[in-house]
Parts: structure tokens; C-alpha cells; sequence
């Protein structure tokens, strides 16, 4: 996973891990009236990592 060239469909995974390793919105908790305080999903690059990327 540290070669420099990557193949396409490699990177669209990375990309959509990348996208999908963010904090949900302020507003979706005030929204939902805190019934989805946070993301259960939410990955540490340190902790868990992808498997077979």
C-alpha cells in the first residue's frame, strides 16, 4: 500500500475510506435531537486499519 503508483480501483477505495472518516454535521445531531450523537463507523489511521485494500 506504500508503492507510489496505485491502481485505479485501490485509490477509489483510500478516497471513499478518506471521505467516509469524518464527524456526522452539528446540525444532524441538533436535527435528530441528539438520537445520532456521533458515528459508530469512525476509524483512527492509527488504531483499525482497512484490511485488504
Amino acid at each position: 500500500m506504500l508503492a507510489r503508483n496505485k491502481h485505479v480501483a485501490r485509490k477509489i477505495r483510500l478516497a471513499k475510506a478518506l471521505k467516509s472518516n469524518s464527524a456526522i454535521p452539528v446540525w444532524v445531531v441538533i436535527k435528530t435531537l441528539r438520537k445520532v450523537p456521533f458515528r459508530p463507523k469512525l476509524r483512527h489511521w492509527r488504531r483499525v486499519k482497512l484490511g485488504n485494500i
